[in-house]
């Protein structure tokens, strides 16, 4: 009896068929299917990059080599706050949500603060002594709202001043700023600086920011009405779809390139 007749040349071969035997058919197994799935993977890695936020500290933990220095104003409160845990030069409140409480930064050697310094904007307490630290700028704490102990070299003034304060004390060779006021409560002149819709707030100390009463935002909260929380989240819902296909295209033109 005559074998069965194999597959035209020319043509694509059956699932199975050895290699070299025409066109790999879409959809099948093998290296196309791998490469695609590797497109997948880096476009679902691209979004879930830019939708989940960012450590707690970052790497202003690691500006200091070491972990919490004993003794320090730093390590008394971590260890005297429930729950709070050490994380290189850190104190961290595991959360959720996880948040910065403590920044130890004594005796690092610093003639200026850390670049990522802004990432210590939640902290509670904050030690810079034993530094050899300059005049800091006068934007160095702003935003940092929380902050209610800071150490400081005793050549430096606390941020703000002593008016920023309500309690500003000399121990050895540090200067200890207690208590950050709230710069809003103790004048009535700043409440006119703020647009009709708005209210003084604290913003580090020293520092005020206008916030928009409810319902107004915008520009010098002019718009009233709530915020357009649903087309906001679908543009950027869409443009982040758009990132992860443009991604995909790309690595599946690589991929079927010669």
């Amino acid at each position: 009896m005559a074998e069965p007749p194999g597959p035209p040349r020319g043509r694509s071969a059956p699932l199975g068929a050895a290699p070299g035997h025409g066109r790999t058919r879409p959809g099948g197994t093998g290296a196309g299917a791998e490469r695609r799935a590797r497109s997948w993977a880096a476009g679902t890695l691209l979004l879930l990059l830019l939708l989940l936020p960012g450590d707690a500290g970052g790497e202003v933990c690691g500006s200091c080599p070491g972990p919490l220095r004993n003794g320090s104003v730093v390590a008394r409160f971590c260890a005297s706050t429930a729950g709070a845990e050490p994380r290189g030069r850190c104190c961290l409140d595991p959360g959720p949500p996880r948040r910065l409480l403590g920044l130890d930064l004594s005796n690092c050697s610093l003639r200026s603060l850390p670049a990522a310094f802004a990432e210590a904007a939640p902290v509670v307490v904050l030690d810079l002594t034993e530094n050899p630290l300059a005049a800091l700028p006068n934007s160095s704490f702003l935003g940092f709202t929380n902050l209610q102990n800071l150490t400081v070299p005793l050549e430096l003034q606390c941020p703000g001043g002593s008016s920023a304060w309500q309690e500003v004390t000399e121990r050895g060779s540090s200067r200890l700023c207690h208590g950050q006021r709230n710069p809003c409560n103790s004048s009535g002149e700043l409440a006119w600086l703020c647009p009709e819709n708005a209210a003084c707030a604290p913003d580090g100390p020293g520092f005020t920011q206008c916030l928009c009463a409810s319902p107004f935002h915008g520009y010098k909260c002019l718009r009233e009405g709530a915020f357009p929380v649903l087309p906001f989240c679908s543009i950027l819902g869409a443009v982040t779809a758009a990132l992860s296909l443009l991604l995909w295209g790309t690595q599946r033109r690589k991929a079927k390139a010669p």
